[in-house]
């Protein structure tokens, strides 16, 4: 008796993941973020992270930490704000027949930041659409993506230009 209701629960715990898995992957994902020492010691924040439409934003507010001299953001700061949700958005949406690799990142600066700032990275299907295509005819390409980063005024204060090597992965014969 015992046996058959374990058995029945174990099709049901297996049935439940193949459904949730999909529905509790970007809260782990936000939540592991969150967590990560370089973004917590930084003071970022994840804020949304939805991986089927392809948008994450994260947020970076003014604290005693990580104020520069002249009560301005530390551009580092800056910089890591949007390090690791491309990779993880493209990673996601393209699977696992893909490699995705950082090859260079630059922050250009429109003026000082003096508040805090907001990061929304989006990855639109027709951008994956145009990828997908693209590492189908060269195996390995250079992607090149900006981020404008906005401040509680929703005006531009920095632009954050990243390259992506996206490729396909050898398949073993």
């Amino acid at each position: 008796m015992f046996r058959h209701a374990k058995t029945k629960f174990d099709k049901l715990i297996k049935e439940g993941k193949k459904t949730t898995h999909s529905q509790l992957l970007p809260l782990v994902i936000k939540n592991r973020l969150n967590t990560y020492s370089p973004l917590v010691g930084a003071g970022i924040r994840i804020k949304t992270v939805d991986l089927d439409n392809g948008l994450c934003v994260v947020t970076l507010p003014l604290t005693r930490l990580n104020r520069y001299t002249g009560g301005i953001q530390f551009s580092g700061s800056v910089m890591m704000l949007t390090e690791p949700l491309l990779r993880v958005l493209l990673t996601h949406r393209l699977g696992k027949n893909y490699t995705v690799q950082d090859k260079s990142m630059q922050v250009e600066f429109f003026g000082d930041i003096y508040g805090d700032i907001t990061a929304r990275v989006r990855l639109d299907t027709e951008q994956l659409l145009e990828i997908i295509e693209q590492v189908a005819t060269e195996r390995e390409i250079q992607r090149v993506f900006c981020i404008d980063i906005t401040d509680n005024h929703q005006k531009v204060v920095a632009r954050v230009t990243r390259t992506f090597v996206i490729a396909l992965k050898n398949k073993p014969v």
